[in-house]
């Protein structure tokens, strides 16, 4: 039987917005467009949901075919659906956010598939309502980064915490005072101290800490 005959019918698409975070500046991954229409424009990498898949799955295959990595922070952003966004055809599209380390993407994916990291400051237009979605997601972000541990995700496992500190300015866009920082930090158990030192980005040596996500579970409860 053929249901919902009498209605017309629209294309859904997932577009993912991935962040980073390298040299003190949030960075979001865009490309050149490969297809018409805007052809040629700055671009989020997106696809189409396929019938045999739900939103989230399609997001992550997207994502999984964008940096080959599995089990990263996703969130949705949400739906976008002015009637002339896509001039190709009526298409909705959800956005969802992912942020990813950096290091841990590897670069020789990035040039197959053209695309390159932009600071957030130096973002230039992108195609369609792609500009509407980074800033919603920026936004999202602004608001769960408070309350959730999510700034770990863009930093490798052991970091200091003046990288920490500057994951949230990057996010929040504004600078934090470094000792009331460190001390709201160092009273939550599971931003634990190792006793290893970074040499690398610090002259004196810095203290290394990693992220338990185990101990964070367990004590449930988080806020800066």
């Amino acid at each position: 039987m053929n249901y919902y005959s009498e209605h017309s019918k629209v294309w859904v698409s997932v577009d993912c917005i991935v962040f980073g975070f390298e040299g003190d500046k949030l960075k979001l991954l865009i490309g050149r467009r490969q297809m018409d229409p805007g052809r040629g424009e700055w671009s989020l990498y997106g696809g189409f949901v396929r019938a045999d898949e739900n939103l989230e799955d399609a997001a992550n295959r997207v994502l999984y075919s964008l940096t080959g990595m599995k089990k990263t922070y996703m969130k949705q952003v949400g739906a976008f659906g002015a009637i002339d966004r896509d001039p190709g055809e009526r298409v909705i599209s959800i956005a969802y956010c992912a942020l990813i380390n950096v290091t841990d993407y590897d670069d020789l994916l990035r040039k197959q598939h053209g695309l390159e990291w932009v600071n957030i400051d130096e973002l230039p237009k992108l195609y369609s309502d792609h500009n509407e979605m980074v800033h919603k997601a920026i936004s999202l972000l602004r608001r769960r980064i408070k309350t959730e541990p999510l700034s770990f995700n863009l930093l490798p496992n052991l970091f200091t915490l003046t990288q920490l500190q500057h994951v949230y300015e990057a996010i929040l866009g504004d600078e934090i005072d470094k000792r009331n920082f460190r001390k709201r930090i160092k009273a939550y158990d599971f931003i634990e101290k190792t006793e290893l030192i970074d040499k690398d980005h610090s002259k004196r040596g810095a203290a290394l800490y990693r992220f338990n996500k185990k101990h964070y579970n367990e004590e449930s409860s988080f806020k800066l």
